[in-house]
């Protein structure tokens, strides 16, 4: 099979509806973009590190706030219902804003679908396993996988495709049904997309983006790039394209009706494309990665717009442009953590007044029980104990993720720096 990345075929892609020439931006998330979903309302949905999701209409987002961590996927199904899932485990339908809980993992939400009869959604966990649960009243249950499930799809006849951390494809005929293995790739398989035409694309660690027969795994094409991993896939039946998002910032098109490359576009200037999705009438691709910023391009002009994001996140910039301690601050503190009362959506509580403070007293913040219940007040050697022994060990049970800093002088000038940095006008 002939390896169709070798030759780039620069071709025009096809424009489906009008008035979609301007580069646009959602923003209003406090934290990187970790998935999309369009409904037939032509209605954005948006998953973020900030623990939240949202669902936008034009630039106006409305915030839904349930996840104790990270929202990682997301995807509309019967009725306008919006369905979630996150590092917390959890998955919740949205309906009118309301969250309802669905189920529950016992490792991380990596993926969501709903069957193309609305009957059933699926997620897919680091835990092992698929969870099919129903949205019609019924029994819902949990298949087990026997590895990190990353992505999972229904076809038009129901059966249900799932892709593994140990690089296979396997495809579940019927929920009880033993596994057929459908392509076994060597490396994680982290997307899929499917067609009613027969075919499945994939998008795994090693970079290779593949497209198989579905019932046979025989390959149609390969368009592997010099770039890994694939982290994004969206396809976008009636205008027949293909998006793939990469680690190095890049989003190739690709024109299924001759398998060729129409363009290969760096979307990013830092960092992953995590998440994509195509608008209603294809005419233009949503993405998002590190920046806190949901970014639409026109397909038509995509080559003629510079990559986004002109402002480096504070945890990427230079170590040579600031001192050591606010340079561990921007590497372990920074994605999660404002220093002052800005507003802005984050994952952690801002950290204004933090010396002398007591965990989990912020108004407004929606703290873990184990925060909520502590007497730990923030001081130097909290400080100084929370980083040296890791979060998971100091405070298990919190929703601060793992990381430590090992070298003491590190953590002394993080403390150093945080006590200016964090300081109250009323206190000077």
């Amino acid at each position: 099979m002939r390896r169709l990345a070798l030759s780039l075929a620069l071709c025009a892609a096809p424009v489906w509806g009008a008035g979609a020439e301007e580069f646009v931006t959602l923003k209003g998330h406090g934290g990187p973009i970790m998935a999309l979903a369009v409904d037939d309302e032509d209605r954005v949905a948006s998953a973020s590190f900030d623990n939240t999701a949202a669902i936008w209409q034009g630039d106006s987002p409305t915030w839904l706030e349930a996840h104790d961590a990270a929202t990682t996927a997301v995807t509309f199904g019967p009725r306008g219902a919006l369905f979630s899932g996150g590092d917390d485990f959890a998955i919740y339908r949205w309906q009118q804003g309301q969250p309802q809980h669905i189920g529950r993992h016992a490792g991380k939400i990596r993926a969501l679908d709903v069957s193309s009869d609305g009957a059933f959604l699926a997620s897919a966990s680091w835990d092992g396993t698929i969870g099919l649960w129903s949205l019609n009243g019924g029994v819902g249950q949990q298949i087990t996988v026997g590895a990190g499930v990353n992505d999972v799809r229904f076809d038009a006849k129901g059966r249900l495709f799932a892709a593994t951390m140990t690089g296979q494809v396997q495809v579940y005929d019927t929920p009880d049904a033993t596994p057929r293995l459908l392509a076994e790739q060597g490396f994680g398989i982290n997307r899929l997309v499917l067609s009613q035409e027969g075919w499945l694309a994939y998008g795994a660690v090693d970079g290779d983006t593949r497209v198989i027969d579905m019932e046979t795994g025989a390959q149609i094409a390969d368009f592997t790039l010099d770039r890994r991993p694939i982290l994004a896939l969206a396809y976008h039946a009636q205008s027949q394209q293909i998006a793939v998002g990469d680690g190095h910032g890049y989003i190739m098109m690709i024109d299924t009706r001759n398998w060729t490359i129409a363009r290969d576009f760096r979307a990013m200037r830092e960092g992953p494309v995590w998440a994509l999705a195509f608008s209603r009438d294809g005419s233009r691709i949503w993405a998002g990665g590190i920046h806190d910023v949901i970014y639409g391009w026109p397909i038509a002009l995509m080559d003629g717009h510079q990559a986004a994001g002109n402002e480096t996140r504070s945890f990427l910039q230079a170590p040579e442009t600031m001192s050591n301690g606010e340079r561990q601050f921007m590497r372990k503190c920074s994605i999660c953590h404002d220093l002052n009362d800005a507003g802005q959506r984050r994952a952690g509580p801002h950290l204004a007044g933090l010396f002398g403070r007591a965990a989990g007293s912020l108004p407004g913040y929606r703290y873990s029980q184990t925060l909520l219940q502590s007497d730990l007040i923030w001081t130097d050697e909290t400080i100084d104990a929370l980083f040296d022994q890791g979060p998971d060990h100091y405070i298990p049970g919190s929703k601060m993720p793992m990381q430590r800093i090992t070298a003491p002088t590190d953590r002394q000038d993080l403390i150093d720096y945080l006590k200016t940095a964090t300081k109250l006008p009323e206190d000077d």
